[in-house]
């Protein structure tokens, strides 16, 4: 089943925080997992709430993100998004790390 997932985006690295990202990419990813979609939105302030409405509003599946606080990361996961946090990394290598299916959460992307 395809799947939509948003990256918090500092620069060109996924943010450190997610509730300080002021811009994401939602990417959506084929079966075999690659990337059909890719699109960039910028949120008019930093909100956790404000992101956590666009990943449900955007039917997101999965989430990457730097440092999220518990209370967003329970809340995403009582709706059935996976979280995959504190992961450290340039955008387009964490990206490449999810088509290949090998990102787990924590990992540093070299």
């Amino acid at each position: 089943m395809a799947q939509k997932i948003l990256i918090p985006l500092y620069a060109d690295q996924v943010a450190p925080r997610f509730d300080l990202a002021t811009e994401v990419s939602v990417v959506s990813m084929a079966d075999d997992g690659r990337p059909t979609e890719k699109k960039t939105v910028v949120l008019p302030r930093a909100s956790a709430e404000q992101l956590c409405h666009l990943i449900l509003l955007e039917k997101i599946s999965t989430v990457v993100c730097g440092g999220i606080e518990d209370e967003y990361y329970q809340y995403l996961k009582w709706k059935n998004v996976t979280v995959l946090d504190s992961v450290i990394g340039s955008y387009k290598k964490v990206l490449k790390e999810l088509e290949s299916g090998t990102l787990r959460a924590g990992d540093i992307v070299r």
